[in-house]
């Protein structure tokens, strides 16, 4: 079994390597997870020669991936012949074009390899090479037909990237040519395939009457678990010396869930950005620095989600639905909007079939994408001086939550007035936008933490070394709220926290403001608030009872 690609000393210009962020990793300047299962996983479906796909959304570690994998098979067994192929540049192409230059490429990357192996085509591989020409999907299998002839015993394996930017017109006859010459018997050329995307073959066949590609085998790579991102961290403690505090690794983690990119990222802004001396350790209060940072600077791929979220209309409203939805959201990717939110790795399947949004980073996210940049109601937040700070600067959040609940029934039908919030949701987005100004008011910090689907919502609110938890839902019953107070205890307990705050926003013509204060189970108090949320403007509802008389 070929070994994962090895990490031993590597050094950039700076003399260190770093957490890299932009598109492919390299060993020698970058540290990279050691994915040793999937490694091998991929390099032994390489060798019984499967044609493998991997459609997963950008950023996820993909390339770098199968790039070094790839590398370390052909590096240590010369019997692989890899030719590694990028479509990025193909998709406005038309096929004849897009044929010209796929020849192209396969003929550089074929030279390529025989001066990195330091050998010399011979003269008539040099001849056919010359005199060869790929004007379409049948002359590109003749051609690999006949490579296979020069190459004798060494087996070619055919990496695309970016393969979903093939043009239109071009792929179902590619597709059908690789069928074929995976059909054609054990000895074949290209030996394996693989395919590497966003969008997957269905997605790509756009006849939806024929299946040209039904010969594949899928290959899942997944976010980084927590002992890869501890890996990950390792490889800089060891050549730099500075350590990571564990619950600041977790953390990481936690964020990300493993996303690769938004783990390098924190990573990258903590060991470079944040100028934290290298004798120290990086303790939790720079994860917190670091993490709110991450959000509220630019960054390319919270850039994609927002832009992903914001190409149709009908995903807030879903993504609201799986945000607010105690039941849950089935999990169905047969429905298009599901589908799509999944391509974009925005949302994924949780334990239970439902869907989740990825992380809670994404949740923060796309929470303030939908958010209005203005509501109209600003002004009437804070009334008065008060700052809602004791004497030694803790928050003072039971007196900050009631101003809340009292600022909702000042506000009265207005809430429904704010601009482009769904009904459901107006709540969740204005306690959000009121928590966000009190603590750019005092230099605080506040993130989502916990919980990426079936309704619950916890916002964490980070002063003076503090942090404060407020977990959020919408009204189900009494029987659900209720159980909402010992899913929050049991949080509480996990972060070693002694207080926490309840918010429900209900929904309902009767509903009634609730407050209460109880101490639960091993000394934990959660104070409690219903907080009734007007259904419609008065007027209408009078109109709309007098049209029944």
């Amino acid at each position: 079994m070929t070994a994962p690609y090895a990490i031993v000393e590597f050094y950039g210009e700076k003399g260190m390597r770093r957490f890299g962020t932009e598109g492919r990793l390299y060993l020698e300047d970058n540290y990279v997870v050691l994915r040793t299962e999937e490694t091998a996983d991929f390099t032994d479906r390489v060798k019984q020669g499967k044609y493998i796909v991997l459609f997963a959304p950008r950023q996820t570690g993909k390339t770098t991936f199968f790039r070094l994998a790839l590398d370390a098979l052909t590096t240590e067994d010369l019997i692989y012949f890899p030719i590694q192929l990028n479509f990025e540049e193909y998709e406005d192409y038309t096929p004849t074009d897009f044929y010209t230059y796929f020849y192209r490429d396969v003929r550089k990357e074929i030279e390529d390899v025989f001066q990195t192996r330091g050998a010399v085509p011979s003269e008539t591989l040099i001849q056919f090479l010359d005199n060869v020409k790929i004007i379409d999907h049948v002359s590109m299998r003749m051609f690999f037909e006949e490579l296979a002839s020069f190459l004798k015993n060494q087996k070619v394996v055919l990496l695309i990237d970016e393969f979903d930017a093939i043009p239109r017109d071009a792929v179902k006859g590619f597709l059908r040519s690789l069928r074929h010459i995976y059909l054609s018997g054990r000895t074949r050329c290209p030996h394996s395939v693989g395919i590497v995307g966003i969008k997957n073959i269905i997605q790509l066949n756009y006849d939806r009457s024929i299946s040209p590609f039904n010969i594949q085998q899928e290959f899942h790579l997944p976010n980084f678990t927590l002992e890869q991102v501890q890996e990950l961290l390792g490889q800089y403690t060891d050549e730099v010396g500075q350590a990571f505090a564990p619950e600041v690794i977790t953390a990481i983690h936690k964020q990300t869930a493993g996303q690769p990119v938004l783990v390098n990222r924190l990573a990258q802004i903590l060991t470079e950005e944040l100028n934290i001396p290298k004798t120290e350790p990086i303790a939790i209060e720079h994860f917190t620095t670091a993490h709110a940072q991450l959000l509220h600077t630019p960054n390319t791929n919270i850039q994609h989600l927002t832009t992903n979220v914001r190409r149709d209309p009908r995903f807030e409203s879903m993504l609201m639905r799986i945000m607010a939805n105690d039941d849950g959201v089935p999990f169905n990717l047969h429905n298009d909007i599901i589908n799509e939110l999944a391509t974009y790795g925005i949302i994924k399947e949780g334990s239970d079939g439902m869907c989740e949004i990825l992380n809670p980073i994404y949740v923060y996210c796309i929470l303030q994408a939908f958010k209005p940049v203005v509501n109209g109601l600003e002004q009437e937040y804070f009334l008065g001086d008060y700052d809602y700070l004791t004497p030694t600067g803790q928050i003072e959040l039971a007196a900050l939550l009631d101003n809340f609940r009292d600022f909702i029934a000042r506000a009265g039908f207005r809430i429904l007035q704010v601009p482009d919030t769904p009904q459901e949701s107006v709540g969740r987005h204005l306690l959000l936008a009121y928590i966000d100004a009190f603590v750019r008011r005092i230099g605080g910090v506040m993130h989502i933490e916990a919980q990426t689907g079936r309704g619950r919502m916890d916002i964490i609110l980070t002063h003076n070394k503090r942090k404060y938890i407020i977990e959020t839902k919408v009204w189900r019953g009494m029987r659900r709220y209720q159980a909402g107070k010992q899913q929050l205890a049991a949080y509480l307990k996990l972060e070693g926290a002694t207080e926490g705050y309840y918010v429900v926003f209900d929904h309902r013509k009767e509903a009634e403001p609730r407050v209460e204060t109880e101490t639960l189970s091993e000394n934990l108090t959660v104070r409690s608030y219903v907080i009734p949320v007007m259904q419609e403007i008065p007027s209408r509802r009078t109109e709309s009872n007098s049209n029944l008389l």
